[in-house]
C-alpha cells in the first residue's frame, strides 16, 4: 500500500475513498452539449453589425447543431467541440426604404481552427446594388464580429468547464486553505429558482410534436428514461432522478429539470420540464406515450407551453440529446427482437 510522500500524491491510497479516479486525475469527463447552445445563441442573436452604407443585425438562430465535451485526461485538460451553425440576418442601407434580408452559415467550428479562421459563409435574398453591398458588409464587418463571439464562446466553454475537472493534491489544498479569497458572488440558476421571485411575462408559447421508433422492447425503453444509470449513460453526466409524483428530475449539469406528474410503467411519462434559460418559473408539459409495436417500440412526445422562439432548439435538444444518444449507447437502433 502507498503511503504518504511516496510517489504521485493523487493515486495516495489515503485519498480513494472508491478506490480510484483521485483527484480527477485519471479521467473526468462533462457533457458541455446543452450549455454551449445556449450560449452561442445568446451571443450571435440581436448582434448588431454597422458600416457608413447602413446596418445589419442577427434576427434569427435557426441551427445549432453539434456538441462540446471537457475531458480530462492524466491531469490534462482537452475540449473538444464542434458545432455547424445558421442564422438569419436583416439590414437596412441609408439609400433604400427596402429591408433586406439574408443567411449566414458557420458549417465546421471546432478545436481544429482558431475562430479567427472559422468559415462564415454569408448570402443575400435579393440581387439589388443595395443587397449586394449588406452583403459585403456581413462579410468583412459581419463576419469579424461573428468570429469574436465565437472566441468568447470558446473562453467561456474553457472557463466554465475547467472548475473541478483537476482537483488539488492534499498538500496543495493545504496550501490554499491558508489563503483567504475574495471573488464575486454568481448566480447560478439550479432547480432551486422556483423559490426566486417571479416576475410576470408575457410568452408567446407553442406545442412541440415528435414520433420516435426505437428497436427494442416498451419495458426496455421505460427503464432507459428511469434508471439512473441508464440516464446517466445516455445524458454522460450525473443526474438526479426521484421517481415519484411530484419527485424533480436534473439532467445534463441541471440545464434541463422538472418534476414528474405521472408514471405508469413501460406506457406514459409524463413532466413538468424546462431549459434553465427559460423565463423563471415556466416549465412546459411533456407527455412521452410509449407504444409497443410487433418489432418496434414508438415514442409519442406531446410538449405544451414551448416558448416559440425556443422551439426548434428544444426539438434538436430531443432528438440529438435523448433519442440519437439514447439509440447509440444503448442499441436502440438495432434490431434486438
Amino acid at each position: 500500500m502507498a503511503k504518504w510522500g511516496e510517489g504521485d500524491p493523487r493515486w495516495i491510497v489515503e485519498e480513494r475513498p472508491d478506490a480510484t479516479n483521485v483527484n480527477n486525475w485519471h479521467w473526468t469527463e462533462k457533457n458541455a452539449s446543452f450549455w454551449s447552445q445556449n450560449l452561442l445563441r445568446e451571443l450571435l442573436n440581436d448582434l448588431t453589425i454597422e458600416g457608413e452604407i447602413g446596418q445589419c443585425k442577427v434576427n434569427e438562430i435557426t441551427k445549432v447543431s453539434g456538441e462540446a465535451v471537457a475531458n480530462n485526461r492524466k491531469g490534462k485538460l482537452i475540449f473538444f467541440y464542434e458545432w455547424e451553425i445558421s442564422l438569419k440576418w436583416k439590414g437596412q442601407h441609408k439609400e433604400s426604404d427596402t429591408e433586406i434580408e439574408g443567411t449566414a452559415e458557420i458549417p465546421n467550428l471546432s478545436e481544429e481552427n482558431d475562430p479567427s479562421e472559422v468559415d462564415v459563409n454569408v448570402s443575400v435574398t435579393t440581387t439589388d446594388i443595395f443587397s449586394e453591398q449588406l452583403k459585403d458588409l456581413m462579410r468583412t464587418i459581419g463576419t469579424q464580429k461573428i468570429r469574436e463571439k465565437l472566441a468568447e464562446y470558446i473562453k467561456r466553454l474553457k472557463d466554465e468547464f475547467s472548475q473541478g475537472m483537476i482537483l488539488p493534491t492534499k498538500e496543495q489544498a493545504k496550501t490554499t486553505s491558508n489563503v483567504m479569497k475574495v471573488t464575486p458572488s454568481k448566480q447560478v440558476y439550479t432547480a432551486s429558482d422556483d423559490n426566486v421571485e417571479r416576475k410576470a411575462v408575457r410568452l408567446d408559447l407553442t406545442e412541440l410534436n415528435m414520433t420516435e421508433s426505437f428497436k427494442c422492447k416498451a419495458e426496455e425503453f421505460f427503464r432507459a428514461l428511469t434508471i439512473k444509470e441508464m440516464v446517466q449513460a445516455f445524458t454522460q453526466g450525473p443526474c438526479q432522478l426521484e421517481l415519484t409524483e411530484g419527485g424533480k428530475f436534473s439532467l445534463f449539469d441541471g440545464n434541463v429539470y422538472g418534476t414528474f406528474v405521472e408514471l405508469i410503467p413501460n406506457e406514459k411519462i409524463v413532466q413538468k420540464w424546462r431549459f434553465k434559460n427559460w423565463p423563471s418559473g415556466h416549465y412546459s408539459d411533456v407527455i412521452l406515450e410509449i407504444i409497443e409495436r410487433e418489432d418496434s417500440t414508438e415514442v409519442k412526445l406531446t410538449q405544451k407551453g414551448v416558448p416559440r422562439n425556443e422551439l426548434e432548439q428544444t426539438r434538436e435538444g430531443w432528438k440529438n440529446y435523448y433519442w440519437q444518444s439514447m439509440k447509440r449507447v444503448f442499441g436502440f437502433g438495432a434490431m434486438l427482437f
